[in-house]
Parts: C-alpha cells; sequence; structure tokens
C-alpha cells in the first residue's frame, strides 16, 4: 500500500505508517497487529502523549471526532451491531504503549461467551501491544518482514501484506462514508 501520507507515523516508539487507514490533521485510525476481534483498530493524536490530560483542547476534540467517524465505517463494514470504545490510560489502567489510543471493536451478538469478555482480553497477554509490536520489530529485523509467533498462541500476529491490505480497504470504506458526508 501506498501510505496516505509521506510523513513517518509513529506509535509510541514504533513506526505504524503503513497501517493507517485514516488520516486527521491532529490523528490517525491504523489497523491491529493482533487485534482481538475482527475488525479491531486504533485510533491514536499524531503527537506521541501517553495520556489524555496531555492532549491540548484541539487534540482532544479531534480524536474524539474521529473516534467517532471511524467507529461509523467499523460498523457497518464488519457488520456489527455494537462497538467497544475504550482507552486505557495510563500503565496501571493497562496502556501497555505509551501513546493515548482509543480501542474501536467491532462487536455481534453471541461473538464471545459474555458480552464484557473483551475486557479481561484487553487486559491479558493477547492485549499487550507493545510486546507484540517489538515482538515484529525484532522479527523483521532478523527473518525479513514476518513477526515472531508464539507456537501455543490461538491469536497470531499478522503480517506486513495482511495489515496493509486491510488499512488499503479500510481507507476506500473510509472515503466511501466521507463522501456520503458532503
Amino acid at each position: 500500500m501506498s501510505p496516505l501520507t509521506s510523513d513517518v507515523i509513529k506509535f509510541g516508539a514504533f513506526v505504524v505508517t503503513n497501517q493507517v487507514f485514516h488520516l486527521t490533521p491532529l490523528s490517525y485510525a491504523l489497523v491491529n497487529l493482533k487485534p482481538l476481534l475482527p475488525g479491531h483498530v486504533l485510533v491514536s493524536p499524531r503527537r506521541p502523549v501517553p495520556r489524555i490530560h496531555d492532549l491540548s483542547a484541539a487534540e482532544v476534540q479531534d480524536l474524539f471526532l474521529t473516534v467517532q467517524r471511524v467507529s461509523r465505517t467499523i460498523e457497518r463494514v464488519f457488520d456489527a451491531s455494537a462497538l467497544n470504545i475504550a482507552i486505557q490510560d495510563g500503565q496501571d489502567a493497562g496502556q501497555s504503549v505509551p501513546h493515548v489510543h482509543a480501542h474501536i471493536i467491532p462487536r455481534k451478538k453471541q461473538d464471545l461467551p459474555r458480552p464484557d469478555a473483551v475486557y479481561e482480553m484487553m487486559e491479558s497477554e493477547d492485549g499487550h501491544l507493545a510486546r507484540h509490536l517489538t515482538k515484529r520489530d525484532e522479527a523483521d529485523e532478523k527473518r525479513g518482514t514476518f513477526p515472531a509467533v508464539d507456537a501455543d498462541e490461538d491469536r497470531k500476529p499478522r503480517s506486513d501484506e495482511d495489515m496493509n491490505k486491510e488499512a488499503e480497504w479500510l481507507a476506500e470504506e473510509m472515503a466511501k462514508d466521507t463522501d456520503k458526508e458532503a
């Protein structure tokens, strides 16, 4: 995928430019390396700050308007009936990458044993974004473009190619929704 921008987009210390599918002047949306459920994406401010209280008023407004806009598209394209939208604000709240980000997770009836099970997933090893991104970057250095995968994990990190394809598709879908709004 050709990036939406020539700027390097970082999520904390990690370069995620090719995972980005929506940009605003102050925020971006990206596909997830290890989604908890299909369609699980993140929205983050462009400026890498660890906590919500570190954001300017303009950044807060843009972040939440971007969450709202991305949510509409994600719900539509993943045929969801609901969404989990969550922010872990600080390490003690489970934030594993010190860069404000909102999780948008499309939900369907009975997609998990309990509707609130997604929060346990976010708090588990599976939800530790920094660890997965670090493993991906280390694997890229050692073996090329594919991330390291623990043999006993059910959820495997996706390849850069898979994430790029999803980002390109979601960028097209976001454009369709933007055209409808105009």
